[in-house]
């Protein structure tokens, strides 16, 4: 199989796509950031398929990496890290306290959510992507995706309160 070497623009116009999805796997700001690090390095070393979309590429390698990551924390019985909580400054208003407070329930719903449904629900969602290329980023069926971020805001909605 022969590699493309993308662009250094080309990876950077990804980075903001990617980084969200490693904050939603990863639950944590600075890991988000270690394992965005680990999938531009692994592209600039060894480059991509021919003929592959770059920023469906990285979604794969983040993806992967997030499991090898998992897969060896257990293996080591080490503790998953906490969510880190930005400080803001209190908000004044009521209304701006009850956005926030909507806002922390709704994260902690989709933080809560098992991991295939949280994926589908932040490639599709928070990134972007359409079914078809949610599909293919995460290697499911069309149908699975569509299936998954059904149940994924149907969980969200129940555990926050909001009903039709």
């Amino acid at each position: 199989m022969s590699k493309n070497t993308p662009s250094n623009k080309e990876i950077m116009d990804a980075v903001p796509h990617i980084r969200r999805f490693a904050y939603s796997l990863t639950r944590n700001a600075a890991d988000a950031d270690d394992l965005v690090q680990s999938v531009v390095e692994r592209i600039l070393q060894n480059g991509t398929p021919e003929d592959v979309d770059l920023k469906k590429w990285m979604f794969r390698v983040c993806r992967n990496r997030w499991i090898d990551t998992l897969r060896a924390s257990k293996v080591r019985q080490t503790a998953e890290p906490e969510i880190e909580e930005a400080s803001a400054p209190s908000p004044s208003s009521e209304d701006v306290a009850g956005s926030r407070m909507m806002m922390n329930r709704v994260q902690s719903a989709i933080a809560a959510l098992p991991d295939n449904y949280r994926e589908v629900l932040t490639v599709v969602a928070v990134g972007g992507a359409s079914y078809k290329e949610a599909a293919s980023m995460l290697k499911v069926p069309i149908g699975t995706i569509m299936s998954r971020l059904g149940r994924a805001r149907a969980m969200v909605a129940e555990e926050v309160g909001y009903h039709d």
